[in-house]
């Protein structure tokens, strides 16, 4: 009988290459993995409506969303984190009053502050998804999970310093990620391990980026992209190859789930 795996993948630079292509080889190693018995799932920085498309290819049922704020766990809601309101109102005060523009996101959607800006143009057109449309009010009527302030790296430590309560993590030159300070992919894996009775030691996950550090330490074993920036290899356990040169299809031959 099977030893049951719990697997986790990121999807920008681990499932998805960098022209965001599934690779052929990453699509059949997922099957492999159902087949075998194991659960596959996502952990991203994604909310849901980004990569429904991309969950009904792969038949997974199973994530781990919008950094840890929101986990399903076959097909099931199982986790909720929120920003509280006043917290967002505080750092959308703070992001205007130094001329940066933020995103607001929930489960089904994500609005801007301001009708356009190249910093959010700039970075969102990396993933290839719709601009945000313009509700500068969404916040305060909607669950929001996670939020992007669009500012450059030498503004950073502004937000770290004034935003005890807000956990800010960069995914681009131009953007950071904004969540509450207890969020992190590895909290929303938490909940997914206990809901389906799975030990640590039975979870895996691959990452590529900054946030994906915690998840990374967190489980049992870590494998690292080989296109992960040098502090992200160092925190996984393993480092398999490079996205393009199927990366996760050697990363689990290597660790033994294929």
């Amino acid at each position: 009988m099977v030893n049951k795996k719990l697997i986790f993948f990121d999807i920008d630079g681990t499932l998805l290459d960098h022209d965001k292509n599934l690779p052929s080889s990453t699509k059949q190693a997922v099957f492999e993995l159902v087949r075998a018995g194991h659960e596959v799932a996502i952990a991203t920085g994604r909310a849901p409506f980004m990569f429904e498309d991309l969950r009904k290819e792969l038949g997974i049922d199973t994530f781990v969303s919008l950094n840890g704020q929101y986990a399903v766990s076959q097909g099931e809601v199982i986790y909720r984190n929120p920003i509280a309101t006043e917290l967002l109102l505080d750092v959308t005060d703070f992001a205007a009053s130094n001329d940066h523009p933020i995103v607001y996101m929930d489960k089904n959607g994500m609005r801007s502050n301001v009708p356009h800006h190249h910093h959010i143009e700039s970075s969102l057109g990396t993933i290839n998804i719709t601009l945000p449309v313009h509700d500068p009010e969404y916040y305060l009527t909607n669950e929001i999970y996670q939020a992007m302030v669009f500012c450059g790296a030498a503004e950073e430590g502004l937000y770290h310093e004034s935003f005890d309560r807000l956990r800010f993590v960069r995914w681009h030159p131009f953007s950071m990620d904004v969540m509450p300070a207890n969020g992190s992919k590895a909290n929303g894996i938490a909940y997914v391990m206990n809901g389906l009775g799975v030990g640590i030691e039975d979870v895996y996950a691959f990452g590529d980026n900054l946030n994906d550090l915690e998840m990374l330490q967190f489980v049992g074993h870590g494998i690292s992209m080989g296109n992960a920036p040098e502090v992200v290899k160092k925190s996984a356990r393993y480092i398999t190859k490079n996205v393009h040169e199927d990366g996760i299809f050697f990363g689990l031959r290597m660790v033994g789930l294929l």
